[in-house]
């Protein structure tokens, strides 16, 4: 394994160092929580938001806190959700008179986590809602979770409140905005290659050359199948077509198309991604109002992508169109 990597336990909190120390002005590094919050955070006059997870997934979501995005982020280790004490005293530190909203992707472990840290915040007497996020396709029930798992649809939710918070909205409109964002976002990737964390030091599973596997988890989790390397047509034709097809997505929809690399895929790879499905929706009568090409929540240095719809309506526009500020420009 070649990496910037020193002792794996440190691995976290020395990124977490970094990316604080080069965003002086805006983020705040609470070490004893692996907290990263915005500086000006809590605002009384705005709903904080927050979000968890585990760290791995850069820049989700600890480069994505900043003015009309999260108020917070406290990730667990690598691929690990984060202890109930980091939800509980989190939420406490952003407690806000109009309260606090925590997005939790949808993991057995960031659930339990984010459930205990809410209740003992709230017997302390703060006010939390919750907004769980579950936009993967791919398979309904996986190694870590009951029902789908939560990728990269979790930034067009955070986007979409991170804009509403910031506007004044309260906690209950800011539940309904989210849990419709949610209910409209589809997504589903797959792995050209495995990823390695850090503290493992080797591939987190084995992977062939000339083998691929289709609607991979973002942890490495197993997805519908392991075949023969395709070309890259016929690997996006099949995202889409499993993506466009679950909602389902009908002609006469404007939507969002973001096109997602997992940590190894070149960004050129990613654009010829984009234009084939682009062409794919239009063959279908769907309308790409608004792109996204990036990383937005990775695997580590996995090679690989994922595709995700958003079905746009003035509202949900609105608040993507919304200026944000933060610490990764992904938008």
């Amino acid at each position: 394994m070649k990496k910037f990597v020193n002792a794996p336990k440190d691995f976290v909190p020395e990124m977490l160092k970094g990316l604080a120390l080069a965003n002086p002005d805006t983020l705040k590094y609470v070490p004893e929580y692996n907290l990263i919050m915005r500086t000006d955070a809590p605002n009384p006059d705005k709903v904080s938001v927050m979000q968890g997870s585990g760290s791995g997934h850069e820049p989700a979501h600890v480069m994505i806190v900043g003015k009309g995005m999260l108020d917070a982020a406290c990730p667990g280790d690598v691929f690990s959700a984060p202890p109930m004490d980091y939800v509980l005293e989190t939420s406490k530190l952003l407690a806000s008179p109009k309260g606090v909203l925590h997005i939790v992707n949808n993991y057995t472990g960031d659930r339990m986590g984010f459930d205990m840290g809410r209740e003992m915040a709230e017997a302390d007497g703060v006010t939390i809602k919750t907004i769980v996020v579950d936009d993967d396709v791919a398979v309904s029930d996986s190694t870590y979770t009951v029902g789908r798992r939560g990728v990269a649809g979790n930034f067009f939710v955070i986007k979409a409140v991170g804009a509403a918070s910031e506007a004044g909205a309260d906690l209950d409109e800011l539940v309904r905005i989210g849990e419709k964002v949610n209910s409209v976002t589809r997504s589903m990737g797959m792995a050209l290659t495995s990823c390695t964390p850090p503290a493992k030091g080797s591939p987190l599973f084995d992977l062939g050359d000339d083998e691929m596997e289709i609607g991979v988890g973002i942890h490495g989790e197993p997805g519908r199948r392991r075949e023969k390397l395709a070309d890259a047509n016929t690997i996006i034709d099949e995202l889409v077509e499993a993506v466009a097809t679950d909602l389902p997505y009908e002609r006469g929809d404007n939507v969002a198309l973001m096109i997602n690399g997992l940590g190894g895929t070149p960004i050129s790879e990613l654009y010829l991604a984009y234009g084939r499905a682009h062409e794919q929706l239009a063959d279908r009568g769907i309308t790409v109002g608004r792109s996204y090409v990036g990383e937005y929540c990775t695997s580590l240095d996995m090679a690989g992508a994922s595709v995700t719809l958003v079905r746009l309506d003035d509202e949900i526009t609105s608040l993507l169109a919304a200026p944000a500020e933060v610490a990764v420009r992904i938008f």
